[in-house]
């Protein structure tokens, strides 16, 4: 999978200063590529482990702290609670257990990614984080929202009426579609998917791409197909 494409880099400054924090070197390998290649990122640390990774964000105050959870010393839900006050969290990890999704949002996390996620869903949520947003991957979201239990109500149509396309493409993001699935699927370009959700957003209220899916279930329009 080739790297996303870059974003414009921050003037006068190395743009968002971010540390890894993953016991498999090999991870941090993959992750220090993908991110040293956008020119607004620059990754300034890497740890071992969850003290070093705890010892080493306070000591060099990075903007975002990428974290596995299971890790020696310190598991990274430890470190997102003593951190997430301080600076931008965002758990990246192999287990998408609901009990670690939970805890680590509930302590701060401005997001929660499955490994396997690919590089372009990296950067995104890092971009997210220093938005002031949260991101987390497609395939928990999705299962979250299905096990939401709330009281049938009539549906509230957005103020101003979706597009046939609009709809489309609120159902495939909340079906967990990345931006790249729903152009591929769609036969249409990446920055078109952009715009369509961009709009989406605006006419529904939603803040993000979970606002979104919260919306298309909530509203029942993933049960028409």
């Amino acid at each position: 999978m080739r790297a996303p494409d870059p974003a414009p880099r921050h003037r006068g400054g190395a743009g968002t200063r971010i540390l890894i924090a993953d016991d498999q070197e090999d991870v941090r390998i993959g992750f220090r590529l993908i991110l040293d290649s956008q020119p607004d990122m620059t990754v300034v640390a890497e740890a071992a482990d969850g003290r070093s990774a705890l010892e080493q964000a306070r000591h060099l105050r990075p903007d975002v702290v990428l974290t596995d959870i299971r890790m020696p010393r310190l598991d990274g839900l430890e470190v997102t609670r003593l951190l997430a006050a301080e600076t931008r969290v965002i758990v990246v990890t192999t287990f998408d257990l609901d009990e670690y999704v939970h805890t680590a949002l509930r302590d701060g996390a401005c997001g929660f990614l499955l490994k396997r996620s690919g590089p372009a869903l990296l950067v995104e949520a890092v971009r997210a984080a220093m938005a002031g947003d949260a991101l987390i991957s497609p395939q928990i979201t999705v299962r979250l929202l299905r096990h939401l239990r709330v009281p049938p109500a009539p549906e509230r149509p957005p103020a101003e009426s979706l597009t046939d396309r609009e709809l489309e493409i609120a159902r495939l993001v909340a079906r967990g579609g990345t931006n790249a699935d729903i152009a591929a699927g769609l036969t249409i370009s990446v920055g078109t998917v952009k715009t369509h959700i961009a709009n989406v957003q605006r006419k529904t209220g939603a803040a993000n791409r979970v606002g979104i899916a919260a919306w298309a279930w909530g509203a029942g329009h993933m049960d028409r197909g």
